[in-house]
């Protein structure tokens, strides 16, 4: 059963405990309703994509307390403080690198080598990053597909009884999602519309160039592009191994390969999911310093979080370009 908490002390309070606590929690922002969990833990991140039932696993955009949260995880350089003095807190997400100490689970950023940062200005949605303490991704508050939310009760329609509960901020104030702006590069991208305008961007920082062209790995939510694969060629729906192949197991694994990484023995799909880019990157890793001559992924059934599973897979095992 879904709770709705008020916005009040005892209820962010509340809210806060079972965020720690790894539960899903919608709350508040001045863009729209986010679908929060904490961004450290890869199984909380994953529960966002099962109540979501999002059929891709997507970067998520961290939310956070202050500014300066934020820097703690991510490189920012000028320009990234001169837009957190514009626009935070407000509804802008900056794209940034990931410092080596970032400790943001890989799943959250999809397994980039960015993150995608904001401080909401929502005094409610600020209470609750405070008494929490820690990064919270936090995608819109609505099944994949669906209208996003800007009340509590457009939350419960969606996603009563999928998540722990939803703490009521009110309506939104901006009621469309926020801008995302890349600065991961030398020259700022627009990655995606929203609350802060182009205009007020480039007065602040300069010319804003275009997003980039399909086929660049993805920066940001909302955009289906391909995501990082990892250097070593894939192959899906392995059925038997061979020696010189690493091994992505899931369930009983297969006998055979040189190294072997297990999703889940168990079948779990939010496991799984949990797991996967930290497998991914392991392998690539083990593999290659083993010789292997590819990654051999075992077949991961389609119910639960399995189809956004074999989505990310499938890029990853996509053919290379350049």
């Amino acid at each position: 059963m879904t709770q709705i908490l008020p916005a009040d002390k005892a209820g962010v309070t509340q809210a806060a405990t079972l965020l720690r606590a790894g539960a899903v929690v919608a709350f508040g922002t001045e863009t729209v309703y986010g679908l929060g969990a904490d961004a450290t833990n890869a199984e909380a991140v994953a529960a966002i994509f099962h109540a979501k039932q999002r059929p891709r696993l997507n970067p998520l955009i961290c939310h956070y307390g202050s500014a300066r949260q934020a820097f703690e995880q991510v490189v920012a350089d000028a320009r990234a403080l001169r837009a957190a003095a514009a626009f935070w807190p407000g509804p802008l997400t900056l794209v940034l690198p990931r410092r080596p100490q970032c400790s943001v689970a890989l799943l959250t950023g999809a397994g980039l080598d960015t993150l995608a940062v904001r401080v909401p200005r929502h005094p409610v949605a600020l209470a609750l990053l405070q008494a929490v303490d820690r990064p919270i991704a936090a995608p819109s508050a609505n099944r994949s597909g669906q209208v996003s939310p800007t009340s509590a009760r457009h939350v419960m329609d969606g996603l009563a009884g999928r998540i722990a509960a939803v703490l009521d901020s009110g309506p939104c104030e901006v009621g469309i999602e926020s801008t995302v702006l890349d600065l991961s590069g030398t020259t700022p991208v627009l990655l995606r519309p929203g609350g802060i305008t182009p205009e007020a961007l480039e007065a602040c920082l300069g010319p804003i160039g275009p997003a980039a062209v399909s086929g660049a790995a993805p920066r940001s939510p909302g955009l289906m592009l391909s995501h990082y694969a990892p250097r070593l060629p894939v192959r899906l729906n392995a059925d038997a191994v061979a020696d010189d192949e690493a091994v992505l197991a899931f369930g009983p694994p297969l006998p055979g390969g040189c190294c072997r990484f297990q999703l889940s023995a168990s079948g779990d799909s939010i496991e799984a999911a949990a797991r996967l880019f930290e497998g991914l990157r392991r392998l690539d890793a083990d593999g290659a310093r083993l010789g292997a001559s590819r990654i051999a992924v075992m077949s991961i059934p389609e119910a639960g979080l399995g189809l956004a599973i074999n989505d990310r897979l499938q890029r990853a095992a996509a053919p290379r370009t350049g």
